[in-house]
């Protein structure tokens, strides 16, 4: 063979070897190739779920904020947590008709578990309008077993003594006129933690203040529940209310009637109709808009005195 063929046959295959070694090489390569893409593709898959997955906790998020239950206060301004369904169920709020007053209505008859009107009217000006911040506990009262347990606390040196206020507010929650409604539902008053419910009474600008918390503007002048937190004004609780009918004493039943109807999931209501009882959870410290005043959200036949359902 001349030497020039035998530099054409390693120059011929020294290509091929080449060849044959990239190619050798080739398959790990692939295979590398293979995995990373495989990798990347779970990655992507990955970072998809936990996308998803936060989405859906955002989502969860929002939906618990729109059905928290939101704050309330007497006069009806408004508050961003309020909830555009925040009007009571039907078995609840179905209005009735009914006679122009509970206490006036053919066959109505007052509880003697109501609180009587013994008090002498309170002069305006002993009212305080602040004090410590500081609250005593009422004492635990005589009922036991189940029911809504609640606390009564009122704001030391303002002249109301927690035991009684308690049992003003006993007895209106006991009436049969009110929630309880003929022992369809029971509360508890207890002294301690156990409480689901709270019922603090104190000077107008400790009401301010702590209703302030809940981003309510309570002006020194009405009352607020926010959580499981009720304030009672002070004023309010003393005075009554200038367009409500009746004496203090039976205002503060429409107080605790209306700040823990909220607490029972009920929003606000209006007049049904002139001459007929305004509701309970209607916001008569504004004005009855023809109605007349009533304390209680039913009548002495078990039957609700509601209305259509307001701001």
């Amino acid at each position: 063979m001349h030497s020039d063929d035998t530099h054409r046959i390693r120059s011929t295959t020294g290509p091929r070897r080449a060849a044959g070694r990239r190619a050798a090489g080739s398959g790990p390569s692939r295979t590398r190739s293979r995995r990373r893409s495989v990798a990347r593709r779970r990655q992507i898959r990955r970072r998809r779920a936990a996308l998803t997955g936060g989405a859906v906790v955002v989502v969860a998020a929002v939906a618990a904020l729109l059905q928290a239950d939101p704050p309330w206060q007497d006069d009806g301004a408004a508050v961003a947590a309020d909830r555009a369904t925040s009007s009571p169920a039907p078995a609840r709020a179905s209005p009735e008709a009914a006679a122009p007053k509970a206490s006036e209505s053919p066959g109505a008859s007052e509880s003697a578990e109501a609180p009587a009107d013994t008090e002498e009217p309170v002069d305006p000006d002993s009212v305080p309008q602040s004090g410590p911040g500081t609250f005593t506990v009422a004492r635990e009262g005589v009922s036991s077993g189940g029911g809504s347990r609640y606390r009564v606390e009122v704001e030391d040196g303002i002249g109301v003594d927690p035991d009684s206020a308690a049992e003003d507010v006993a007895a209106i929650l006991a009436d049969p006129r009110g929630w309880s409604k003929g022992g369809t539902r029971t509360f508890r008053q207890v002294d301690d933690g156990s409480a689901g419910l709270v019922i603090k009474i104190g000077t107008p600008k400790t009401t301010d203040r702590l209703c302030g918390q809940y981003g309510l503007n309570t002006g020194g002048e009405v009352n607020c529940r926010g959580g499981k937190n009720v304030m009672v004004n002070l004023a309010r609780w003393q005075l009554g209310s200038p367009t409500f009918d009746g004496p203090a004493t039976e205002y503060r039943a429409l107080i605790i009637n209306h700040e823990v109807g909220h607490w029972l999931g009920h929003g606000h209501e209006t007049c049904p109709g002139a001459g007929k009882p305004a509701p309970a959870m209607m916001q008569q410290i504004k004005g009855l808009k023809g109605c007349v005043s009533n304390a209680w959200p039913y009548d002495d036949k078990g039957r609700y005195l509601g209305g259509p359902s307001a701001p």
